[in-house]
């Protein structure tokens, strides 16, 4: 989450675009909550803008320019994968940028383009 949100130089976890759950401590474990790029993306289908843009391999880009901020696609996202970013008053979604699969100290992340 800290690496995620260093893309934009942040110090906490404030715009983080994904998000580590605990499901019980150690002994239940951990859940990662993060985008995992729907080929049919709710979020995008659900934007009166048109904001999310619906990448050729599955998941979503945001066009901020077009976001109005209307939150419809935070409750859209079945697995909530989609956070706020309170600053800029719209949403944060992963870029798929790899960068916490590169720094996750259990290697539990990856990014891999499934077919």
């Amino acid at each position: 989450m800290y690496a995620c949100s260093m893309r934009y130089g942040d110090g906490g976890l404030e715009r983080s675009a994904l998000i580590v759950k605990s499901l019980g401590g150690f002994e239940r474990g951990f859940a990662v909550v993060v985008c995992r790029a729907c080929e049919d993306p709710p979020c995008a289908a659900s934007c009166p803008e048109g904001a999310l843009i619906v990448r050729e391999h599955g998941g979503v880009r945001l066009l901020s320019s077009k976001c109005t901020g209307c939150m419809i696609c935070i409750s859209a996202c079945s697995l909530g994968a989609i956070f706020w970013d309170r600053e800029k008053g719209k949403p944060i979604v992963c870029t798929y940028c790899g960068i916490c699969a590169k720094h996750c100290p259990h290697n539990v992340l990856i990014v891999e383009e499934v077919s």
